[in-house]
Parts: structure tokens; C-alpha cells; sequence
């Protein structure tokens, strides 16, 4: 039988180097040379989303300061401040000492536990799923590949978008590429119907949504990889004493019981690893160089740990409790920026992170990249999306409250345009469309019936509202006041929606005149 597939060796992490060249590599040479590569490249955003917190998990065990004390030593966890000086010390190397790295991935981690067909302990997988997912008949009860690869069509009635997949004819899937999917899964896999699995007599066959489902994530990020990781791993709250050791997945002496209670969210290990909800085992091909089938179920049904993902905006909702800020495929990062730097932004936000411990010329040059998977809560997968800004993180308020401040101004000026060029647009609508409303001091819009103007404007608004904002984004222009340029940005999108054509008819020509006082108002009221 053919060896497996070690992803400390195989060339299964699309990366880009400093030289500009892009290329694979195992698990081993990104660590080793973690410095020389500029960006991770997946396809799969969200597995670049789950493989970043892996990576920053190892990243605690691997690096070490002058002294070699660890990033994740138990007694430096107690005192934020200790720590972050060990953070430094390590940002001061510039590298990963490949010492450590070997290590880890050889000594540390028990063999075998990196490979993804491993007979005993696969990576990241549960091999308890042969003999527990099986039906009545105690034939095996397998999931599909196309289950496992995010974008195929699964079912009988599956749409066929992506390619020509279906449960008929299944399409093997490359071993490397099956890796980024295996994370997938674990982070944002479905809520609901799953195959079933058997531990007991019962054979339960639904399981709730991973733990990143319908979440958009931020990253501080660096010119290089290394620095990227130190970063992406989060600060220790501190004061926390607990006698459960700090484990990975693929670093525990026993499988999780399914049925038992689950371990202490512990830092930084499990809190990053340790919060999957499905259970995910690959059936390889002969030859161990792609995935065949897949058993894809349930890991546990215990209620899911109160604990935040350091990645996340958290939003107050009306009842008071935060809520993650989820992904919106149409919604550009920049929107998201005055959360990314205010402490508070008047809607009691909890940013993902705070770097003001961190010397000014590394703060300058970080920019925040956002991993997104706009999905429901269940099943329906919409898109997913990769997005980075400019380097912004030195403007967050304790470091520039000026700037900080300036950018939020900006972005509520946007918004608020955006929303009443929503407005005008559908009053356009409505005044051209009915002859009523044309003569009518109070027109009352009817939001399930916009009309076709709505959306063009929107569309046309946003990426010119976007370019404004960046070019805003200076401290030169602090004090340059936003609105009147998000308002002419506006008024333009307006009459490209409502085009030339039309403008000419005399009830189109009196709608759009109404609709453009209506977002012009907003210049009277800020004067």
C-alpha cells in the first residue's frame, strides 16, 4: 500500500514569496521559511480562515524569545505584560528558529498525527467514523466527496454551477486541495441533517453549525508570514489558573468523547482548535494522492462554550447580548474600518483586536485582511470572500484618535448617504410609476415593491463611495468634510440608475428632480 500524505512534506499550502513568485509548500518549509513568503494564497477563503488559527496555534508552541521562553508558557499566560514583551523578543528575531520547528513537528507532536490518511490518528479527522456511521444493515454510510468540497452540488436535485459534479459520478478530489476543504468543514460547516452515526442504539443524525458558520473574520497583516502568525496569535486575557492542559486536536493522548462533556476551552490551543462541531473522515485513494469519499457527521451536541473567537466583531443586538458581525457578500471591508479602530463606536462594537503595544514602524505597515463565507445558519452556502485594506492598524484610537475618528466620520457619512440614496431611488421609482404619488406631498413606498432603480444606483454608488473614502483616508485631510462628496457620488449614481432615456419623459423628469432634492436635504441638515 502506498504511504500517506504528510503535510509536514507535501506541497499543500499555496503561498506567494517575497520575490513575487507563487508556490506550494508543507507545513515544515512555511514554518522554516515563514519570513521569505508574503501571503498565503488558498483558493478557499475559508480555509484560509481555519488554517491561520492552526498556524497560530502551532506558532505558540514553535516560538521562543532570547531566553527560550515559549509564547504560550504557562506562568507568562498569567501576566499580559510579561507576555507581550516575550511577543517582541520574538518579533525581534525576524524568523522561526528551525530547531524549534523540527521539534515540534517531529517530537513534540506524537508521529503520525500530521498525516491525512493515517490509519490510527488522521489529521484533524475521527476514524471511529467507519464503524459508527453505518446503516441498518451495518454497511458502510458515507457522506460523498462532493459533501466535502464546499461549491460542488450534493443530492439529487443539486445545482450544477462550479462543474460537472454529481453523487452519480463523483470526481475525486486532489489530496492537497482536500486538506483546504477538511478545515472548511471544521470551521464552517452545516447546521442540521447529516449522516447519521451510531454510538449508542441510537443513530443521531443532525448536528449543529461549526463554530466560524456565516462569520466574517479579521486579521492584522503583515508584510510577511512570520510576522502575520506572532500577530494572529491573541493576547492572554491573563489571571486564568486551570489545571487542563493546553491540547490541540492533533496533540491529544485520546479521541473527544462525543457523548461526554467537552474539555475547558483552554488558551491558546483549544480556544483556537478546539471548537469544531462536525466529525470529518477522508476515504483516500489507492495510491494516496486524492480523496475518493468522505464521512462527514456530528462531533458533539453539548451546548457550544461561551467563548469569544478573537477574530470576530461583535455587535450589541437589541435584547443587549453581543452577536458576531456575520458575512455579507455585498457589504466592502472598508464599511467595516471605524470597527476595526474605535474602542467604542457608539453601537457598544467589541473589536477583534488591539496592537497599540506594538513599536510604530511595524503598526504602519499592518493592514487587516477579512476571510468571509456568507452563508445562513443551516445549510445554504451564498459566497465566500478574501479582502485586504491598506495599512490602517496605527490609526486605531489609542495610537490616532484624530485619524480614528476622521475614518468613522467618513464611513457614517457614507452609510448615510448609501441609505438615503435607497430612499430616492425607490421614491424616483414610485413617482414615475404612479401617477398619484407624482402630485402627492407624502408618498408612501412600499419596501417588497423598489423598483428597478434602487439596486442600479446601489450599485453603481458603492465602489465610488469606496474610492472616496480611501482617498479621505489621509491626515492631510482630516479635516475635509465627508458628506458633500458621498452626496455627489450619490446624486450621479441616481441619474446613471434612471438613465438618459427615461429622464427624458416629463413624470420620469419630475420624479428624479424630487428624489435628488431628497438627498441633497442632506447637505441643508448638516449645514
Amino acid at each position: 500500500m502506498a504511504e500517506g500524505f504528510d503535510l509536514r512534506e507535501e506541497p499543500w499550502i499555496p503561498v506567494r514569496w517575497a520575490n513575487g513568485a507563487s508556490g506550494r509548500c508543507g507545513l515544515r518549509e512555511l514554518l522554516h521559511r515563514a519570513h521569505e513568503i508574503a501571503d498565503l494564497e488558498l483558493p478557499v477563503p475559508p480555509a484560509a480562515s481555519g488554517l491561520l488559527r492552526i498556524l497560530a496555534a502551532m506558532t505558540a508552541r514553535i516560538a521562543r524569545d532570547a531566553d527560550d521562553v515559549r509564547l504560550d508558557d504557562e506562568d507568562a499566560e498569567q501576566e499580559v505584560t510579561t507576555w507581550l514583551g516575550i511577543r517582541a523578543s520574538v518579533l525581534a528575531a525576524g524568523r522561526f528558529d528551525p530547531k524549534a520547528v523540527d521539534a515540534y513537528l517531529d517530537e513534540e507532536v506524537p508521529a503520525g498525527r500530521f498525516d491525512l490518511f493515517d490509519p490510527e490518528r488522521p489529521f484533524l479527522q475521527d476514524p471511529r467514523l467507519v464503524a459508527e456511521c453505518v446503516d441498518a444493515q451495518s454497511a458502510p454510510n458515507l457522506s460523498g466527496v462532493n459533501k466535502l468540497v464546499f461549491g460542488r452540488p450534493t443530492g439529487v436535485n443539486g445545482a450544477v454551477l462550479f462543474g460537472h459534479f454529481t453523487d452519480g459520478e463523483p470526481v475525486a478530489v486532489p489530496a492537497a486541495e482536500a486538506a483546504w476543504h477538511l478545515i472548511a468543514q471544521l470551521y464552517c460547516g452545516p447546521a442540521g441533517q447529516c449522516t447519521p452515526r451510531r454510538i449508542t442504539e441510537v443513530r443521531t443524525g443532525s448536528g449543529d453549525a461549526g463554530p466560524l458558520r456565516k462569520a466574517v473574520s479579521y486579521h492584522p497583516w503583515a508584510p510577511d508570514l512570520f510576522t502575520t502568525l506572532v500577530l494572529a496569535l491573541p493576547v492572554p486575557e491573563g489571571g486564568t489558573d486551570t489545571d487542563v492542559p493546553d491540547e490541540c486536536p492533533w496533540e491529544t493522548g485520546e479521541l473527544a468523547e462525543p457523548l461526554g462533556p467537552l474539555t475547558e476551552l483552554t488558551w491558546p490551543g483549544r480556544l483556537l482548535t478546539g471548537r469544531y462541531r462536525h466529525a470529518v473522515l477522508l476515504v483516500p485513494s489507492a495510491d494516496r494522492t486524492s480523496v475518493t469519499d468522505a464521512y462527514i457527521t456530528w462531533s458533539t451536541h453539548e451546548p457550544k462554550p461561551a467563548a469569544r473567537d478573537p477574530y470576530v466583531i461583535l455587535d450589541r443586538g437589541k435584547d443587549g447580548e453581543f452577536y458576531v458581525r456575520e458575512a455579507d457578500g455585498a457589504r466592502a471591508l472598508w464599511r467595516d474600518v471605524d470597527a476595526l479602530l474605535l474602542m467604542d463606536t457608539g453601537h457598544a462594537t467589541l473589536r477583534p483586536h488591539s496592537l497599540n503595544s506594538l513599536p510604530p514602524r511595524l503598526l504602519r505597515r499592518l493592514s487587516v485582511r477579512a476571510y468571509g463565507f456568507d452563508q445562513d445558519g443551516k445549510q445554504t452556502d451564498t459566497t465566500w470572500f478574501e479582502a485586504t485594506t491598506p495599512p490602517i492598524l496605527h490609526w486605531q484610537e489609542e495610537t490616532d484618535p484624530r485619524m480614528a475618528r476622521h475614518l468613522a466620520r467618513c464611513h457614517q457619512a457614507a452609510e448615510e448617504v448609501g441609505d438615503r440614496l435607497d430612499y430616492a431611488a425607490r421614491l424616483a421609482w414610485k413617482i414615475a410609476a404612479d401617477a398619484g404619488a407624482a402630485t402627492a406631498d407624502k408618498v408612501k413606498l412600499d419596501r417588497r415593491k423598489p423598483g428597478p432603480w434602487a439596486a442600479a444606483a446601489a450599485g453603481r454608488y458603492w465602489p465610488v463611495a469606496e474610492r472616496e473614502f480611501w482617498h479621505l483616508a489621509h491626515p492631510d485631510r482630516c479635516d475635509t468634510a465627508p458628506l458633500p462628496l458621498f452626496v455627489s457620488a450619490a446624486l450621479t449614481a441616481l441619474d446613471d440608475a434612471i438613465g438618459t432615456a427615461n429622464r427624458a419623459d416629463i413624470r420620469v423628469a419630475r420624479a428624479r428632480s424630487r428624489a435628488r432634492s431628497a438627498l441633497r436635504a442632506l447637505l441643508r441638515a448638516a449645514a
